[in-house]
């Protein structure tokens, strides 16, 4: 049965604030950030259904979500090329090769490719409509964090490798009376934090830190840097310290041997 998103005449308004670009080829001085950006698991978006008028019981939804990644999770492994209406996702063998190679390089793995569909695109081009709402209270942000060890954004952090982390305002700095409680942490759900204790490059827009081997391994956790330094004004130190929290998490991963 092919699904058909186009039943329901819904207009979506999000309100944008601008932020301070934080990576080092931005050409202007700000992004443009959606305000409203809570992060679902399949059980939060099955939990939504009856917000948008959809009358089907949101544990169906969930069931079925999850069984059809599952199945698609094995088809794609597999060399299929999936198309839904959200996205086509396909495998991709990354390399340039001689043409008598009977192996694939060290090093080099099959990558799935995903790419968002053309409805999709122009659904949200006709239907979001976006508000403008100034400048954010700027506390300092963080934009995002690569994972060394496996080249994933915002997804993995392996445990005592380096994760590179990119935003605003995030210098460590402190006098030496809030040294001991100023730094990186990895925060659980539960509100429990690991610090790290190396922090190789430590800059306003970039820190690189060598994630704690103490992290539990499949649990998600929150960046989070604790500074004294200012956002604006290089070398000013404020009276107390400030929290920087970011707003994806990102799961600890154990080191390949």
């Amino acid at each position: 049965m092919a699904l058909d998103f186009t039943v329901r005449d819904v207009i979506h308004n999000i309100v944008a604030r601008f932020i301070h670009a934080f990576l080092p080829d931005a050409k202007k001085p700000y992004n443009l950030k959606a305000e409203f950006q809570p992060e679902l698991d399949i059980h939060g978006v099955a939990s939504k259904s009856v917000v948008y008028n959809i009358n089907t019981d949101p544990k169906v939804i969930e069931d079925g979500v999850n069984v059809f990644m599952e199945l698609v999770y094995y088809l794609v492994a597999d060399g299929y090329r999936i198309k839904t209406p959200l996205f086509n996702l396909k495998m991709r063998l990354p390399g340039e090769y001689s043409g008598d190679e009977t192996h694939l390089p060290d090093g080099v793995y099959p990558e799935a490719r995903l790419q968002t569909a053309a409805a999709f695109r122009n659904y949200l081009r006709e239907s979001v409509k976006v508000d403008f709402a100034g400048i954010a209270d700027d506390q300092g942000h963080i934009g995002e964090a690569l994972d060394e060890a496996t080249g994933d954004l915002d997804e993995s952090a392996t445990m005592g490798n380096i994760l590179d982390i990119r935003g605003h305002g995030i210098k460590i700095e402190a006098e030496e009376a809030h040294k001991a409680e100023a730094g990186v942490y990895f925060e659980a759900g539960d509100g429990t934090k690991v610090k790290c204790a190396l922090v190789p490059v430590n800059e306003p827009r970039r820190l690189k830190v060598i994630v704690p081997a103490g992290l539990t391994a499949g649990t998600d956790y929150y960046l989070v840097v604790v500074t004294q330094t200012a956002v604006h004004g290089a070398g000013h130190l404020l009276k107390e310290l400030r929290t920087v929290r970011s707003e994806f998490t990102v799961k600890a991963v154990a080191a390949q041997p």
